[in-house]
């Protein structure tokens, strides 16, 4: 299947040439449906211990020789760089070139790679395998390489667009994120990388996924740029059911921001990969939940038919709102998940998990169906992938966005002008956009606030921001229960249509 069929006699040589070959997202499925009525074979890591236990220090000093890339000889816009195995990233995935005339395997060699220092046998690697590649192109500086796309471990992948550097994460498929049962991971086990044109600017990747309980064909096709694009199609089988199917779901960092400020002293006054979920809903309405970085796991999910999109979004631009001159957060792309054809109903969750540094990617967003298919049936998913760094681009121009959320002590300004502690939690929200900079200043909105039955709303009070020629908005709750959560949501309006996105905010439970 995907192969071109014979020629009718008197067809030109020349035709002949051109379609002789060809390879598709059927090739794939058929491999995907075949091995979903099959029982899952665990794959066996050959990897050597030296490698195996190095850590994530001595797993840097492996690096890829650049005079080995694939496609060196600039016949194309893309080269493919790839990554050794070593630490957690134990299993080898297949890479195929694919090409006019067929497709052949891109065949791992030692020799591609420096070992630097490292004790390592090489007699003990022949056929290891790679554990994954990365997509390197012209994206920023002329004669410049930079590095688009990093496919490693799992089904995770990561890309930027030009000007920024690499924060979230993108996957493939997610089962079962946050069930007491334990997640499974499903992984890429082979790539097929159709080799482009030399006038082509973009590049085309298969990719054979396998779990206990999952397979899927994917094919992607990344558009490099200011906004750097995936378009997704999928085709996912189930082996039996599963509890929770998560599409399309994206990982990401939130340690400390303004609305959940760090407990001790720290020079960056914010620290997070993403800041906040976003959601369009199929309906007209937009919603905005900022972070948290909460103290036990917590699992938010809004109820959404025919989502038009969602992401875990960085709105924060500013250099002062991070401070931090090595990992440059304000650089680090939003991922913003465009749905393509009917999702049908289902829910948007997003899972925090605690963690006490940034190295652990704490955030996940995912959409969840609401119907899956039987074992062996298709679940066909179609989406673009955005990673930008222009968030209003992304959002409904008539509608206002939220540009920051800020928790504060709630206090009360005395006769003698001293501010007073009231013991309630305070909350600041902006909102921004060009039709709310249209309006007057003395011509304030309607707001819409709801507090659940854990919280008691003191203040509601909305006044212009001269600054950023918006509106702020000041909360202030008294939280009845504080081992339980607050859910506050909170939306500009007039003659009852919406003037903002909605603001869904919880404030977290404290032990």
């Amino acid at each position: 299947m995907g192969r071109a069929g014979k020629l009718a006699l008197g067809v030109l040589p020349l035709l002949f040439a051109a379609q002789s070959w060809a390879f598709d997202l059927n090739d794939v499925a058929i491999q995907a449906q075949a091995l979903a009525a099959e029982s899952y074979n665990q794959p066996q890591s050959r990897l050597p211990d030296a490698l195996r236990e190095l850590p994530f220090a001595g797993y840097q000093k492996v690096r890829f020789l650049e005079d080995k890339a694939h496609w060196r000889d600039g016949k194309t816009p893309f080269q493919l760089y790839f990554f050794h195995q070593g630490m957690h990233f134990d299993l080898p995935v297949k890479i195929n070139e694919v090409t006019a005339k067929g497709t052949r395997e891109i065949k791992y060699d030692p020799a591609m790679f420096d070992f630097s220092d490292l004790q390592i046998n090489r007699d003990e690697l022949k056929d290891l395998g790679f554990a994954g590649f990365k997509v390197i192109h012209q994206l920023n500086d002329v004669g410049k390489h930079d590095e688009l796309m990093s496919v490693l471990g799992a089904s995770y992948f990561r890309i930027v667009g030009k000007g920024q550097v690499f924060g979230l994460s993108a996957r493939g498929l997610a089962i079962d994120t946050a069930l007491p049962s334990g997640e499974e991971f499903p992984r890429f086990t082979e790539f097929w990388i159709e080799k482009p044109q030399p006038d082509r600017r973009s590049l085309v990747i298969y990719a054979l996924l396998d779990s206990p309980r999952a397979t899927g064909a994917y094919r992607m096709e990344i558009k490099p740029g200011r906004d750097s694009v995936l378009d997704v199609q999928a085709k996912v089988y189930l082996r039996e059911n599963v509890e929770k199917l998560g599409i399309a779901p994206l990982t990401s960092m939130y340690l400390f921001g303004a609305n959940q400020p760090w407990p001790r002293p720290n020079y960056r006054p914010q620290l997070h990969d993403s800041d906040g979920l976003a959601i369009a809903a199929g309906n007209g309405e937009w919603i905005w939940r900022p972070l948290n970085n909460p103290q036990r796991l917590n699992v938010s999910s809004y109820r959404i038919d025919n989502p038009r999109g969602f992401g875990l979004m960085q709105r924060g631009r500013d250099f002062n709102q991070y401070q931090d001159l090595d990992d440059r957060y304000e650089l680090r792309p939003s991922g913003w998940v465009e749905t393509v054809g009917d999702w049908g109903a289902g829910h948007v969750e997003l899972v925090e998990i605690p963690t006490p540094d940034e190295t652990n990617d704490n955030i996940v967003a995912l959409w969840r169906p609401e119907k899956l298919p039987a074992p062996g049936e298709a679940l066909d998913v179609a989406y673009r992938l955005h990673f930008s760094r222009d968030d209003a681009g992304l959002h409904d121009p008539k509608l206002a966005m939220v540009s920051q959320t800020r928790l504060s002590e709630g206090d009360i300004k005395q006769a003698n002008l001293i501010r007073q502690a009231d013991g309630s939690t305070a909350l600041v929200v902006d909102f921004v956009g060009e039709e709310l900079a249209k309006r007057p200043a003395d011509s304030a909105p309607q707001v819409q606030v709801s507090v659940d039955d854990n919280g008691e709303l003191v203040e509601d009070s909305l006044r212009y921001n001269p600054v950023s020629k918006g509106w702020r908005l000041m909360l202030r709750v008294k939280v009845k229960d504080q081992a339980r959560p607050v859910e506050m949501r909170a939306a500009l309006v007039e003659d009852g249509k919406p003037l903002s996105e909605t603001w869904s905010y919880q404030l977290p439970a404290h032990e």
